[in-house]
């Protein structure tokens, strides 16, 4: 049996986080959405549910984190070529994310990162065949 993963993320504005992931060429699946929640697909096995604060905290009684000031977490998304990775961030740059880090190319290993416009980071990257170790 494959594995399904679902990323919960908190959003301050539905209608917005929307636009920025489709933007970036990302379906949505509508069977899970609504005005208090968006579902990404990644893949067919990897989702990020976008739920409104107001939904999200039911979900926990802890607070939920500012992204814009501290990191929650770092996501990752392989790509299948650095060309992808570039296409994606700058999708993402033009929908209204940013880039909070350099470009890290280590040749046989290329990636980049974007911060949605909630500061939820986002690496993608791609991965060649590792060196050999020495």
């Amino acid at each position: 049996m494959a594995r399904t993963i679902f990323v919960n993320l908190p959003v301050g504005d539905v209608p917005r986080s929307r636009r920025f992931y489709t933007a970036l060429g990302f379906g949505i699946n509508e069977q899970f959405s609504g005005d208090a929640s968006l579902c990404v697909i990644f893949d067919e096995n990897i989702f990020a549910m976008l739920l409104s604060h107001e939904h999200f905290q039911s979900f926990t009684p802890r607070a939920i984190a500012d992204a814009t000031q501290v990191t929650e977490v770092l996501l990752a998304l392989s790509c299948e070529s650095r060309e992808e990775a570039d296409v994606m961030i700058e999708n993402a740059l033009a929908a209204g994310g940013s880039e909070p880090r350099p470009t890290q190319d280590l040749g046989w290993m290329y990636s980049r990162a974007f911060a949605d416009p909630d500061g939820h980071i986002w690496e993608v990257g791609w991965m060649g065949e590792m060196p050999p170790a020495a």
